[in-house]
């Protein structure tokens, strides 16, 4: 059955709740299945369940790349789960035109999401003709240099201050028999790996000619091609990590295994799990400690559209719980991520998710790549960075070539 078909017998079938309905069992699926993520989740379990409706997770193992596909063959064929993780931006945007997806705009309207989402950008990526598709639950950011204060002592040498000093730290730490850094076997870890480079390395303007303007010349251009010489030395530091999963390469950051690390802020997450303090035990530098910007990408949930009235009741309730500020709170302190929300109180926050929070309230923030190309655009970058760090033969100029052809088609 195609998207269209599909959409319409839903459509035919669904009654939007006008009062209280019973409480229902709500399947959730997300990839959230790492040690701090799952704790994460747990907090959002435990706010919805204290509604009177039961949260069943559909946890699948993986990444998103992985657990995407399942999710949409499973909203497309027919058995739509009751919400569902997405990131901010247009990873759902076909299932939404399609008509399979609950429209939102009621609960944002009541919650006054507009008033107290802050940037405003992760609203606008739920927004469709107009209308509110999916409830953002955080923001992550992706430019951060994660470094174990453990590796350096035990090399002889001070803990770098920004990505420079790190390159030059990394014959100290391979004398040391340690790994300079860590990257897993995954193909968005060094695709994510690559655009903080572009960030951190070449600044705000070059990111967004390259993601936001599509410009192929700049993307063939000497700025670029900088870029493309430093991701072959973080190629060169990173040969030998021998690990698939992001989180493994997070443990070895945390085992004092490898210097450092290129990763989300989610990677804090695990810190907090091993017991280990920020600024203490391990060092984080937003911007790899040079051009201090944040892309403001994320997660949202999205909540494909129901026959049962109480489900969809608590679709609404979830979506509301969600945004709600203590939900909030609770599940960002977790996840290692920041609050979609500017009114909410976070000093329990530490050190790094304060560094985070700092750069936020600056508004030294970028549109994540999620929000700026298509998921087949992202796939096509995917593939051409897995192949360039996989294989030490693929020159920077040659891989230049391919990527300025990548983005002179992107949508």
């Amino acid at each position: 059955m195609n998207f269209r078909s599909m959409a319409a017998v839903l459509a035919a079938s669904v009654v939007l709740p006008l009062g209280a309905a019973n409480a229902t069992d709500l399947e959730v699926t997300h990839w959230w299945t790492s040690g701090g993520e799952a704790a994460a989740v747990g907090e959002l379990a435990k706010a919805f369940d204290t509604t009177g409706n039961k949260w069943v997770d559909g946890a699948i193992a993986g990444s998103g790349s992985t657990a995407r596909p399942i999710m949409i063959s499973r909203i497309t064929g027919g058995d739509p789960m009751g919400a569902t993780q997405f990131n901010h931006g247009r990873q759902a945007e076909e299932l939404v035109q399609e008509g399979l997806m609950r429209d939102l705009t009621a609960v944002a309207e009541k919650g006054k999401w507009k008033d107290v989402i802050r940037p405003l950008s992760l609203l606008d990526s739920c927004t469709i003709d107009g209308k509110i598709y999916c409830a953002p639950i955080n923001i992550h950011s992706w430019q951060w240099l994660w470094l174990s204060n453990e590796a350096f002592e035990k090399a002889g040498t001070a803990v770098p201050k920004n990505w420079n000093e790190f390159v030059a730290a990394a014959p100290a730490l391979q004398k040391a028999g340690i790994q300079p850094l860590a990257l897993g076997g995954q193909p968005w870890q060094a695709n994510g790996l690559f655009d903080v480079l572009i960030i951190s390395l070449g600044g705000k303007d070059l990111y967004e000619k390259v993601y936001k303007d599509k410009d192929a010349e700049v993307a063939a251009g000497p700025e670029m091609a900088k870029i493309f010489a430093a991701a072959a030395q973080a190629r060169d530091m990173a040969k030998g990590s021998n690990v698939q999963d992001w989180n493994q390469a997070t443990n070895m950051v945390i085992t004092g295994k490898a210097g450092g690390q290129i990763m989300g802020d989610w990677a804090q997450g695990e810190f907090q799990v091993a017991g280990k303090k920020a600024g203490t035990d391990y060092t984080c530098l937003p911007g790899l400690g040079l051009n201090e910007f944040l892309t403001t990408g994320g997660d949202a949930f999205y909540f494909p559209l129901q026959k049962d009235d109480a489900k969809s009741e608590a679709q609404d309730i979830l979506a509301a719980t969600i945004v709600d500020p203590k939900t909030q709170v609770a599940f960002n302190l977790k996840k290692g991520s920041l609050p979609i929300r500017g009114d909410v109180d976070l000093a329990a926050a530490n050190d790094c998710m304060k560094k985070g929070l700092d750069i936020l309230a600056k508004g030294s923030v970028i549109t994540s790549t999620d929000q700026l190309v298509s998921a087949d655009t992202t796939k096509q970058k995917e593939d051409l960075m897995s192949e360039f760090f996989a294989n030490a033969s693929i020159t920077p100029e040659a891989a230049q070539k391919r990527f300025a052809d990548i983005i002179g088609s992107a949508d």
